[in-house]
């Protein structure tokens, strides 16, 4: 062989590697599924309207939900804590303080008293100067909506519900997270954690052309380029049972469902309550509509309960009781 065929020899053999690596990568961050898998036979039945009066109740009742509204975080309190005692599932709590306010969580445990549970949650405040109707009612209208749902199904292991606290500034990434708190609970008690679902804005859709947009150009060649789609977001070490979960959203909701797995890096990966139980040394995933790279008014005073899509909101809802009761049978 002359050093000119292994002068090519060797291209060829670089060339080859560098698609590989590249194919690899693109199939780890985005996990892609092939064909469908068939629908649950028995779904929930979950009513939009249920969802959007919730929605309505926080963003529009309840305003402002900022840190600094105490008497507004309280009555949203009050309000999950009375739809969650409408389910046959144990409603507890825990309050705290932060400088001479008090806050709390409400905590839904519904299913047999099992060693291992999966965690759902969402919270329940709201950015200052914004009544937060998709950031994050919606996640909380999801979260009540599911523990409805969820309360009449067998569920073979305990799944436990969360509302929390003061998600927003000032206190975000801060150990005043009503999901560090809770996370750190669990974390202190060795309750093992199967995974922990964020519910982070899950209401806003649009079928317009290039509504959708993402942190580097390059995702446009493999993700949508119309805000019609649910996200289920994740770390890069939760690959696998990010796929199982899209998998089986997939399959119980009408809803497209695409996923990415990243380093916390890329913008967006971990700015919600399962960056907690990540420090926690617990699984979780986040169900996003990807917020701020869709909708215009994320964080401002137009996040009105009027933008919202509560049909296809239902859906995932639909889909997120059937990724559950997946995750429980494994």
């Amino acid at each position: 062989m002359d050093d000119r065929t292994r002068r090519r020899l060797k291209r060829l053999m670089m060339w080859a590697v560098i698609i590989l690596g590249v194919a690899a990568l693109w199939f780890w961050t985005t996990q892609p599924l092939f064909g469908r898998q068939a629908a649950f036979e028995q779904g929930p039945s979950v009513d939009p309207e249920r969802l959007e009066a919730h929605v309505r109740a926080l963003a529009e009742e309840m305003v402002p939900r900022d840190s600094g509204h105490p008497e507004n975080l309280r009555r949203a309190a009050e309000y999950i804590r009375r739809e969650f005692d409408r389910t046959k599932g144990e409603v507890t709590g825990i309050d705290y303080q932060i400088g001479g306010r008090e806050y709390s969580i409400v905590s839904l445990l519904l299913g047999p008293q099992t060693q291992e549970r999966i965690v759902i949650g969402a919270h329940y405040d709201s950015p200052p100067g914004s009544p937060g109707a998709d950031d994050n009612a919606s996640g909380v209208a999801g979260l009540v909506e599911l523990a409805h749902a969820l309360s009449s199904a067998r569920l073979p292991m305990a799944v436990e519900l969360v509302a929390y606290p003061v998600e927003e500034p000032p206190f975000y990434r801060t150990q005043a997270m009503g999901s560090f708190v809770h996370a750190s609970s669990l974390r202190r008690r060795g309750v093992r954690v199967r995974l922990m679902v964020c519910l982070e804005m899950i209401g806003y859709f649009n079928d317009g052309p290039f509504t959708q947009s993402y942190p580097f150009p390059l995702f446009r060649l493999t993700y949508p380029w119309r805000a019609n789609y649910i996200a289920v977001v994740a770390r890069l070490r939760e690959g696998r049972i990010t796929r199982r979960f899209k998998r089986a959203m997939r399959a119980a909701c009408s809803v497209p469902v695409f996923s990415f797995n990243g380093p916390s890096l890329v913008p967006g990966v971990d700015l919600s309550d399962h960056l907690n139980y990540w420090k926690m040394g617990f699984r979780a995933v986040m169900v996003t509509d990807t917020s701020f790279y869709r909708y215009d008014h994320y964080h401002g005073p137009g996040d009105v309960a009027a933008n919202l899509d509560y049909g296809r909101m239902a859906e995932v809802v639909r889909g997120l009781y059937g990724a559950v009761l997946d995750t429980a049978k494994r």
